[in-house]
């Protein structure tokens, strides 16, 4: 199989369930910034394999779920192919705020905005929350601007676990700044 096609030199892209739609789709949008987020993700998790606690194994759990997410908005809701799709496990959300529990019990109180940064793993999960954030964002402009048959449940679930992993990803920068004997620098609105 060829990785260059030449179909999307016009400024089209197929969907798995098969249309051809605008590179500048919503929905193109939506699941590109995923990828986009993924691959940033990856970055994290090579900064951290072998310390960290376990947060590489981590890391690669959300990678698979962002595959998931990622066809969920590459695929039309209704049709067979999205039917086919993996479904997220259903606790995934839980999970997460499982682990965000437990890593803030292990660092100090937050008492003001930090700037993103200190150990370069955490400056790469500041950085995937920030890129997190712009999915979710692409995410609900998919959904607002999609007809109403498409705003699938499936698709208002990716939303939520997005929301849900910017917060994870902010805490875990936090812990593995902690883990790397770094402390938050938190802003100061008066500084130059």
């Amino acid at each position: 199989m060829k990785i260059y096609t030449k179909t999307g030199d016009r400024g089209r892209t197929g969907l798995f369930s098969g249309e051809r739609v605008s590179k500048a789709d919503t929905r193109v949008s939506a699941y590109g910034t995923v990828d986009e987020l993924n691959s940033v993700l990856g970055v994290l998790a090579a900064c951290v394999a072998g310390d960290f606690g376990g947060a590489a194994g981590a890391i690669r759990r959300i990678q698979s779920d962002l595959f998931r997410l990622g066809a969920w908005f590459a695929t039309s809701p209704g049709t067979p192919a999205f039917e086919d799709l993996p479904g997220l496990d259903p606790e995934a959300v839980t999970w997460m705020e499982t682990e965000i529990d437990r890593m803030e019990s292990e660092l100090p109180p937050l008492r003001g905005f930090i700037l993103p940064g200190g150990h370069p793993a955490a400056a790469w999960a500041h950085l995937a929350r920030t890129v997190c954030r712009r999915a979710e964002r692409r995410g609900v402009a998919f959904l607002e601007a999609a007809p109403s048959a498409e705003a699938d449940e499936t698709l208002a679930s990716a939303i939520v676990y997005l929301n849900r992993l910017s917060d994870y990803l902010f805490v875990l920068a936090r812990h593995l700044n902690r883990l790397a004997g770094r402390k938050d620098e938190r802003w100061d609105p008066g500084a130059p």
